[in-house]
């Protein structure tokens, strides 16, 4: 590649680099008036609904992921800035051929051609193989049973039914109105009077 090509892309790098910074710094401010705001506006967050809670957790978790992700940027950037001054910029990382220009018109910061980026993505592991180490001692997916992988159209006793079972050793005795069966509607005793007998128990 030569000189004034470098040069262009040195240019486009650093005002890539600049506006990432710009955005890493107003993420900075956004997160710092939100928990000003937040501490200031109650005292405790004891009686605070689980619901609003964890609607905060994920926006305070969406905003490190998005963070972070900048922050990968910022490091590629830098990164292609250094292959610039050793003479490497434009070349693969894994294989050493030169990558397209178009690419780098596109993203100047890759550190990949398009077939060996493409074998990165493919050596990370896919979301429904990046499950907890504990599935695999206890063998099935939780809430799942071993009936819940059969080939059989109609389940006998499945992880459901598993569960009833269990539940059924939680109740307690003489409280049989908290229990109804499920192809029985649950009547609240008081709603069982009937008009009749609400107008005789008013006074005269």
């Amino acid at each position: 590649m030569d000189k004034e090509r470098l040069e262009y892309f040195r240019k486009r790098l650093n005002v890539e680099r600049d506006r990432v910074y710009s955005l890493l710094q107003q993420m900075e401010e956004n997160e710092t008036i939100n928990s000003n705001s937040a501490m200031s506006g109650e005292l405790s967050a004891y009686d605070n609904h689980p619901a609003d809670t964890a609607t905060e957790l994920f926006d305070k978790e969406r905003g490190l992921a998005f963070k972070g992700n900048e922050m990968t940027i910022v490091k590629k950037i830098e990164d292609a800035l250094a292959s610039i001054d050793e003479g490497t910029y434009g070349t693969c990382k894994m294989c050493g051929i030169d990558i397209r220009p178009e690419r780098l018109e596109f993203i100047p910061y890759a550190q990949f051609c398009v077939k060996c980026q493409k074998e990165v993505f493919d050596t990370k592991p896919e979301e429904k193989n990046n499950r907890p180490v504990e599935e695999s001692v206890l063998g099935y997916p939780f809430g799942q049973g071993y009936n819940d992988y059969s080939y059989e159209e109609q389940v006998e006793f499945d992880a459901e039914d598993s569960y009833q079972a269990v539940d059924s050793f939680n109740r307690l005795e003489n409280q049989t109105e908290w229990y109804t069966d499920e192809d029985q509607e649950y009547v609240e005793p008081i709603e069982k009077i009937s008009n009749g007998q609400y107008m005789n128990q008013l006074p005269d």
